[in-house]
């Protein structure tokens, strides 16, 4: 018979969340202090953000493994 058991997980725990990790460095390098006029702007600014981080080799690796 196997048993299954929760893990709690800390409230506050970002190395155990690498995408919260990329989320903020997106928003610290390209998204912030920006006025949004619509979704489509949103998506745009966000996909761009995206683009840039792609262009620098290593860093997801880098911004989602950091503590």
């Amino acid at each position: 018979m196997e048993l299954n058991s929760l893990i709690f997980l800390p409230s506050r725990a970002p190395e155990l969340n690498p995408v919260k990790n990329l989320w903020q460095f997106l928003r610290a390098n390209w998204l912030s202090n920006t006025v949004f006029d619509n979704v489509d702007h949103i998506i745009d600014a966000a996909c761009t953000a995206w683009n840039n981080l792609l262009a620098l080799l290593g860093t997801i690796r880098s911004v989602g493994l950091s503590v």
